[in-house]
């Protein structure tokens, strides 16, 4: 009965109370500021699993008006083609996919402050970052 009781608290936790704020990764890519400066997006990149692994991106946006304030945005298994760049002030544009493999691509546009990805839906089901975006985004 324990047992029972212990995944299911470990299952409303992991999807009702998720946040990112575990992340911890190496730096990738040079980071790319908005046309205005207003802000500057940063890309993480952290190895997991061994030889037989993979790599998890995440992209992290700071908020230079709103005394640098820093927000991930994006979230997913890296692809061999990774690329950000601003489409406008407040939009940004991140590349993620193997041009080999069909059906891989986990790229998005999305408008800063309104808009995350979270490749799994975490994110997206997560009481605590509610407040945080105005649509989530998942791979489906």
């Amino acid at each position: 009965m324990s047992g029972v009781i212990l995944f299911l608290g470990l299952f409303v936790y992991r999807n009702y109370f998720f946040t990112f704020d575990s992340l911890k990764g190496e730096s990738y890519l040079i980071p790319v500021s908005s046309p205005t400066m207003k802000y500057t997006a940063n890309a993480y990149y952290m190895p997991y699993g061994g030889a037989a692994g993979g790599v998890k991106i995440w992209v992290d946006v700071t908020y230079h008006d709103e005394n640098d304030k820093i927000q991930t945005v994006y979230y997913s298994e890296a692809k061999s083609g990774f690329s950000m760049s601003w489409n406008d002030e407040d939009i940004l544009y991140i590349k993620n996919e193997n041009s080999e493999v069909p059906n891989s691509s986990r790229s998005i546009i999305l408008e800063i402050g309104k808009e995350i990805y979270h490749e799994y839906g975490l994110a997206c089901k997560s009481w605590l970052m509610q407040d945080e975006y105005e649509t989530c985004y998942q791979y489906e």
